[in-house]
């Protein structure tokens, strides 16, 4: 080894590495990146969420997209989308919405948003989009 004032210099032998794949159970699938797994990744996705559409209308006050957010968080329900208007002093607001039915269902999100609702003096309704989008084409 040569030392000089700044620079202590050390050989440095070959060293090999061998990179072995993790442990995983016979029964695991190894799925390799690439578009048909995006697309089935997709399916799945599609097969086990709903997408639902939230309106909320009431007289504007302080933390009212707070309390509503907060409501769907703690129910797992995620906002997807989200439009927010003031009409004079009327708030108005539509959202929509994407959770797993097997955690929560359409009745259920509806109810937990009934504290809400009561609490912020608001109009809150949910409906499944399908219905939504039924309802409102020409």
């Amino acid at each position: 080894m040569a030392t000089n004032s700044t620079t202590a210099w050390t050989r440095v032998e070959k060293i090999n590495v061998e990179v072995t794949p993790p442990l995983l159970p016979k029964s695991a699938e190894v799925k390799k990146p690439g578009a048909r797994n995006h697309i089935k990744a997709t399916e799945e996705r599609k097969l086990k969420h709903v997408k639902a559409i939230m309106t909320v209308t009431g007289i504007d006050h302080t933390g009212i997209i707070a309390a509503v957010s907060q409501a769907l968080a703690q129910n797992q329900v995620n906002i997807i989308n989200v439009s927010q208007t003031l009409m004079d002093e009327y708030f108005t607001m539509i959202m929509q919405l994407e959770f797993d039915e097997e955690q929560i269902g359409l009745a259920q999100v509806q109810a937990a948003m009934k504290p809400v609702e009561e609490a912020e003096g608001l109009v809150i309704k949910v409906q499944a989009e399908a219905l939504f989008n039924a309802m409102h084409k020409l």
